[in-house]
């Protein structure tokens, strides 16, 4: 991958709220197999850990690993066919059968495994983070593929103990629309789907704040924005006057904020605006885990390190957030480069002045796609047929044509400097991507093409692989998005944990 060195971007203008273009996916729901942990080490007890999801009724007693075997698609093809589209919908995401069975080589005893359990949450992620730093080495993994991680011991380690481990409070406090409300649809969907999956947990979640390893505000920036801005005023007071008044009513009505100071509660906005909904409140701002889709280091409220870089997606149907998954092989992809989109920002001109128009075959760069183009082939069809997609920045540096990419097995191409790319403490993105620097757009095809194509079969190979860690499913499965934000949530929150607590 080519990475280029980045610059201090002009002033920009004042973010819109909204965004839309063509975006199209499809279901596609798989679960993995469970797996058993390796052995853990506390203090001088030597344990033997379970590598099964918890189940969602068991607190303080020994969980037997669950292997999920699929369902015979064919036993219930006929019964499924006469049911109408959003039934079959329901029952195929249901067609999945749990059988309980412990491992052969593995018995752990239930007092042991009550001990790590039992422990107070300030010292079961202590034990959390000594293990992780002490991560047995793992070469591959069945149901993870090496290349795309940065460390897989250090990942694989960590996932098997917040399964293990973690328990998250969600505050009941905060009235709809603003609280509780997901938004499942249109750009900012991501944080509406974490609202919902996390509020249905019954795995990692807790009534009990005593046993909270960590607090969730489950408040939506995207329907705080409905509900009090004011369009055309450019006044964002209001909301984080508003954000900072709840946070405040928490910290009076309980103790759990006052404890820490924020830095154990977390929140998840996908809007523009989350960051700029958090400034009202100094511990807000500078405690708190932030996970962002705005996650832009130039402005100082995003914090590498601690905060999280969400992913953007795009569902046009709740229903079925995974339509059109997947894409054509290499040979069928002619197109080089491929973006269509409105020019807003101070990326995407210079894309268009450059490239843009009928300046080169082999770079297909739009404003939106002309009718007379797309009647010929379509937007996502030009993703599935292209070999790199264009992914430039453009208020915000975030974009949702990263995961579209993904999704239809383009190459994405990343053009938006100071943007903390998702899940960049644990993935390598150099596998699955390409970054350019927006200094070097002039010289954007000339980067591509210096891309030996053994290399770019291997990044195209990686992007279908990748591709399981950027998917919503209804029914959250073993390293879906779901799973893979709360992931970094979880392990940003251990690198909190000073050296000398260990």
């Amino acid at each position: 991958m080519l990475v280029h060195s980045y610059g201090t971007p002009p002033h920009k203008p004042f973010p819109s709220p909204h965004e839309t273009y063509s975006s199209h996916q499809s279901s596609n729901s798989t679960i993995q197999p469970n797996e058993f942990l390796k052995e853990a080490r506390l203090q001088h007890v030597h344990l033997s850990l379970p590598d099964s999801i918890v189940s969602p009724n068991s607190s303080n007693k020994f969980v037997q690993s669950v292997s999920v075997e699929q369902h015979s698609v064919e036993a219930g093809a006929q019964r499924r066919n006469s049911i109408s589209g959003s039934r079959k919908d329901k029952n195929l995401a249901g067609t999945t059968k749990i059988t309980i069975s412990s491992s052969p080589h593995e018995h752990v005893p239930s007092g042991k495994q009550r001990h790590i359990w039992l422990l107070p949450p300030p010292e079961a992620l202590v034990y959390a983070k000594k293990e992780i730093d002490h991560a047995p080495s793992v070469n591959e993994d069945p149901n993870l593929y090496a290349p795309l991680f940065r460390n897989i011991s250090v990942f694989k380690r960590s996932y098997e103990l917040m399964e293990t481990i973690l328990k998250v409070y969600i505050y009941r406090d905060g009235a709809r629309p603003i609280f509780h409300k997901p938004s499942l649809k249109g750009i900012y969907a991501s944080e509406g789907w974490f609202m919902k999956l996390i509020e249905e947990n019954k795995q990692f979640v807790t009534k009990d704040p005593e046993k909270a390893h960590l607090f969730y505000l489950p408040y939506s920036a995207r329907q705080l924005e409905l509900a009090l801005y004011v369009p055309g005023s450019h006044n964002l007071k209001p909301l984080s006057n508003f954000l900072r008044d709840y946070v405040n009513k928490i910290a009076a009505k309980y103790p759990f904020w006052n404890r820490t100071h924020g830095s154990d509660h977390f929140l998840v906005a996908c809007h523009d605006w989350g960051p700029y909904t958090v400034t009202g409140h100094e511990e807000l701002a500078r405690n708190t885990i932030k996970a962002l889709c705005n996650a832009d280091l130039s402005e100082g409220i995003f914090i590498a390190g601690r905060d999280v870089s969400l992913p953007e997606t795009t569902v046009r149907a709740p229903r079925r957030p995974l339509r059109y998954l997947g894409g054509n092989r290499v040979s069928l992809r002619p197109i080089l480069a491929f973006f269509a989109g409105s020019m807003h920002g101070r990326v995407r001109p210079t894309l268009l002045k450059y490239w843009g128009g009928a300046k080169d075959e082999d770079m297909k760069i739009y404003k939106r796609l002309p009718l007379r183009v797309s009647q010929k082939m379509t937007y996502i069809q030009h993703m599935k047929s292209s070999k790199y997609c264009l992914c430039p920045m453009g208020f915000e540096v975030n974009s949702p044509r990263i995961v579209e990419a993904i999704h239809y097995e383009c190459v994405p191409v990343i053009i938006a400097d100071n943007f903390v790319l998702p899940f960049s403490e644990v993935l390598d993105w150099s596998a699955f991507s390409v970054v350019v620097a927006e200094k070097d757009i002039p010289k954007l095809k000339e980067i591509l093409l210096s891309i030996p194509m053994r290399k770019y079969l291997k990044m195209q190979n990686n992007v279908k692989m990748v591709q399981k860690h950027f998917l919503w499913n209804a029914r959250p499965i073993r390293y879906d998005l779901f799973h893979m934000i709360l992931h970094s949530i979880w392990f940003n929150k251990l690198n909190q944990i000073q050296t000398q607590q260990i």
